[in-house]
């Protein structure tokens, strides 16, 4: 990036998403510079999640959450098929263990099969003892065999190959300072010169809300709300992802129990409401608590079986008064297109929401 660069379509952000967007435009013929403000694609929001390959259990039925949920989770897998990303469709077990538990469960059911979600089915105590014969005391589960995990790193590497591999420029430590609409056209101020682009897709993840209003958007705002993790060491073999089932009105999905791809265990995130979007610090001191998710999830274990491992922060539209979360904000304004809280599904929703992006650049 040298002078004053000209491009078709300018994409700002190479997370999950912004790669996504850039592969599907170029391979259209597009004209594509990404912007990204670290060193490399896929450093944010992206690294810090858990990788989970949702099936859309939890949105409102025709939400666009729900929508790029479902289509994304088919895009995503055979994506990764055809690419060689690493990945496991390992299952996920919704677990009751009350009759209060079971009539959420129920109710979540409903709406599993309203949203249009494949394969969810209900099952009793013995099912879920086959498949977890570690997990006591459960008295039904909803099961979801299309959930999976993903090699984030690696998942949003193939974006980026595919993306260069069809002509797309990405320009590392380029933070956008300030912006400029005139005419056709939107001139970027970058930490690496100007840019004048045709049109502008902004996916800047936790800043979408800040890069829109320097566009001279009216965007929503994103609240940062911080979920941490700890790593789980334990003689018990789980197959399967363990959720428990969302406490009503709760800002997240409870912490739950997820695998890597060595078969390592992870519990989180939990949901902290922060100030600054870069808080990043350790909380160890979280671990009395999480040690009571844990043991109400998984049954008796010890507190020393618990590691802190670290955070992410999650671009939220729901703020931490609110009731109700919120759907993704996908909108347009001159020259651009507009990516604002595109927080859990946005991972499995990715490939959906850049044939979205598409189709209005």
């Amino acid at each position: 990036m040298t002078g004053v660069d000209q491009v078709d379509v300018v994409v700002v952000g190479a997370g999950v998403v912004g790669c996504a967007v850039a592969a599907t435009l170029a391979r259209q013929g597009r004209e594509v510079l990404v912007l990204e403000r670290e060193a490399r694609e896929g450093t944010g929001v992206s690294s810090r999640n858990s990788g989970v390959i949702h099936s859309g259990l939890y949105y409102p039925p025709a939400s666009l959450k729900a929508e790029t949920c479902l289509r994304g989770q088919e895009l995503l897998y055979s994506w990764c098929a055809r690419h060689r990303v690493d990945h496991a469709r390992l299952g996920k077990l919704v677990v009751a263990r009350s009759s209060e538990e079971e009539a959420a469960l129920q109710a979540l059911a409903d709406n599993t099969s309203a949203a249009g979600a494949r394969d969810c089915v209900l099952v009793g105590a013995g099912a879920v003892r086959a498949r977890e014969p570690g997990l006591p005391g459960v008295r039904a589960a909803l099961w979801c065999p299309n959930t999976g995990i993903v090699d984030v790193h690696g998942l949003c590497g193939s974006l980026r190959a595919e993306a260069e591999a069809h002509g797309a420029v990405f320009g590392v430590h380029a933070r956008v300072d300030g912006a400029e609409i005139a005419g056709a056209a939107v001139t970027l101020r970058t930490t690496r010169g100007p840019v004048v682009a045709g049109r502008i897709v902004n996916a800047a993840g936790l800043h979408a809300d800040e890069l829109a209003a320097l566009l001279g958007a009216a965007s929503p705002r994103i609240h940062p709300c911080r979920g941490d993790y700890f790593r789980l060491r334990t003689p018990v073999r789980y197959r399967h992802l363990i959720y428990p089932v969302r406490a009503r009105g709760a800002a997240g999905l409870g912490v739950h129990l997820t695998l890597d791809l060595a078969g390592a265990y992870r519990l989180g995130p939990d949901v902290t409401y922060v100030e600054a979007r870069d808080d990043f610090g350790p909380a160890a001191h979280k671990l009395a608590a999480f040690h009571r998710a844990a043991c109400a999830l998984l049954g008796p274990i010890g507190e020393d079986q618990l590691s802190y491992e670290g955070c992410g922060i999650r671009p939220k539209l729901r703020g931490p008064d609110e009731p109700a979360e919120r759907d993704f904000a996908v909108f347009t304004s001159p020259g651009c297109v507009h990516l604002v809280g595109i927080e859990s599904p946005g991972l499995t929703a990715a490939l959906a929401l850049a044939e979205k992006v598409a189709a209005l650049v």
